[in-house]
């Protein structure tokens, strides 16, 4: 009996551009990380790191409900990006880095690409563990009317601006909505991030309301994600762990153990649960950590690293 136990208490510890964590699974930014205190609660709950909701330079509204609808194999969502004023934010940051005993990624966005490396220095001054660009979301375009995180060369201008501004570890959030997601990754490995999140929610996608014959989010699309999008986030990092040499985040439906193996075989260091918390509550942290343990017991791997890349 006491051996068991030993055996279940395996290290499945991990790191990221040399920041350890105690284990791979990380909340996903804009989950259930509006305040400090559902924060907290995820980070006693067992996750190895927590990510903010996407930090912006002004205080943003969003859309107005409904911003949710479940679907058979997942959730459609168009929240707008709401956040609270930037100081108020910073406010929480600070708050959530006294009482976290875990790693904190502090997710930001901008504007403009200045913007973007403006952020980066004034969240840097708060000094969390990670900053994590989201270039990736549609509600926050570029010049030329898309999101920052459809083309190399924009994708490069603001990494590289961020990394101009800040000496801490960039993660960049990149989107599946591209035609060849490692270019994508290789131009920001190139213009230094130090990390890759992938990926965000897919789509756009729509529900209409037959009844009344209209859509149900009051934007009409919204972003894709839970178990749908899992096999194409498996694919992305498998693509993305072939082109870059920088450690990636696996993100998009991981709801159990076996999910998140997955996601280490196909070539990520960590992984990220957002829509999964909908369906095992925030004991799904701790929960995947033990069947990550279980796994790697009955089929023989002594360590974490084992699993990341096993794929290829």
């Amino acid at each position: 009996m006491k051996e068991n136990k030993l055996k279940k208490m395996k290290d499945i510890s991990t790191s990221l551009a040399g920041v350890k964590l105690r284990n791979p699974t990380i909340l996903a930014s804009g989950i259930l990380g509006i305040t400090t205190a559902s924060l907290i609660r995820i980070a006693n709950s067992g996750a190895g790191a927590i990510t903010t909701k996407s930090i912006g330079p002004v205080k943003r509204e969003g859309y107005v409900n409904p911003v949710i609808v479940e679907v058979p194999c997942g959730m459609l969502n168009a929240v707008g990006l709401a956040c609270p004023s930037l100081d108020d934010s910073l406010g929480g940051l600070k708050d959530t880095l006294r009482k976290a005993d875990v790693p904190v990624i502090a997710s930001l966005y901008g504007r403009t690409v200045k913007e973007f490396g403006e952020m980066a220095e004034k969240i840097s001054e708060v000094k969390p563990d990670f900053l994590e660009a989201n270039i990736s979301c549609p509600n926050i375009e570029n010049e030329f009317g898309k999101p920052f995180g459809t083309e190399p060369e924009t994708s490069a201008r603001v990494t590289e601006g961020i990394k101009n501004s800040t000496k801490l570890p960039l993660i960049v959030k990149l989107t599946p909505n591209v035609s060849d997601i490692k270019e994508i990754a290789k131009a920001v490995e190139s213009a230094g991030a130090d990390a890759i999140s992938a990926i965000n929610s897919y789509g756009p996608g729509m529900v209409i309301n037959i009844e009344t014959a209209i859509p149900v989010l009051s934007n009409k699309v919204g972003g894709l994600s839970g178990p749908a999008i899992k096999p194409i986030a498996v694919r992305c990092v498998y693509e993305i762990h072939e082109t870059v040499e920088i450690p990636i985040i696996g993100i998009g439906g991981i709801q159990t153990g076996r999910d998140a193996i997955e996601m280490l075989m196909a070539g990520a260091a960590a992984v990220g649960i957002g829509t999964g918390i909908m369906k095992r509550d925030i004991k799904i942290f701790s929960e995947i950590c033990e069947e990550i343990r279980n796994f790697m017991n009955s089929e023989g791997y002594s360590k974490l690293n084992e699993l990341i890349g096993k794929a290829h």
